[in-house]
């Protein structure tokens, strides 16, 4: 899959957050007009605070039957401080390996993160987005920046999060009982399209199946 260099990764984080400033002014919000997705993959990384070495694990399944198409996984050392924030800019290299060796080319890329649900914007489902030019989401497991209402216990219950008023996301109920996760649009993509696509890719567990198998791919290879 080819992924464009819109920018260098040996920056330091004053540079980095220049670069997140500008290329945030670069994000569409709208889905590619008659977007068919038949194949959605699922990107993660795995890493240590400590630790020198990120490990990245890209999943793609076809859709709805989320058969696994193809799998990849890289890992490269991490140059990059732990800043909150930045993180695309310690795990983005190692992410970006293993999204260019996809064969496969998905329709819709969803990150273990945020999309525009983050201080400036542009969460790592964004930052790659622009990259990849493909529809992108993020999906978290905790809010990074943002006020929400909780939703309702039911699977497919959502609340909106909002962030100095504008809504950047939602918190989705995707199983019945458990604690929501927080949907983001990243790149070519609106909220809407977004959760749904979260809540078909949602089977058994809180994660989507291919961010929950990228998740696992890439802790199984850390801990190699």
């Amino acid at each position: 899959m080819r992924v464009a260099a819109l920018h260098p990764w040996d920056v330091t984080p004053a540079e980095a957050t220049r670069i997140q400033g500008e290329m945030v002014q670069r994000l569409d919000l709208t889905p590619p007009p008659g977007l068919e997705v038949r194949c959605v993959a699922g990107a993660d990384v795995s890493f240590a605070r400590d630790e020198k070495t990120v490990y990245a694990a890209v999943v793609a399944m076809a859709y709805p039957s989320l058969t696994l198409c193809e799998v990849r996984t890289a890992a490269m050392p991490a140059t990059f401080p732990y800043v909150p924030g930045l993180l695309v800019f310690r795990e983005g290299p190692a992410l970006v390996q293993a999204l260019a060796a996809l064969e496969v080319e998905p329709d819709v890329v969803m990150f273990d993160g945020h999309g525009i649900a983050h201080p400036r914007g542009l969460g790592i489902a964004a930052h790659l987005g622009l990259l990849l030019d493909k529809p992108t989401i993020g999906v978290a497991k905790s809010v990074l920046v943002g006020t929400f209402t909780e939703p309702a216990p039911a699977r497919g219950a959502t609340s909106l999060l909002t962030h100095n008023g504008v809504v950047v996301g939602a918190a989705v109920r995707t199983r019945t009982g458990v604690r929501p996760v927080f949907v983001s649009p990243g790149h070519r993509m609106d909220l809407s399209t977004a959760i749904r696509l979260v809540l078909t890719t949602c089977s058994r567990y809180r994660l989507p199946e291919p961010v929950r198998a990228a998740h696992h791919l890439a802790n199984t290879a850390r801990k190699r």
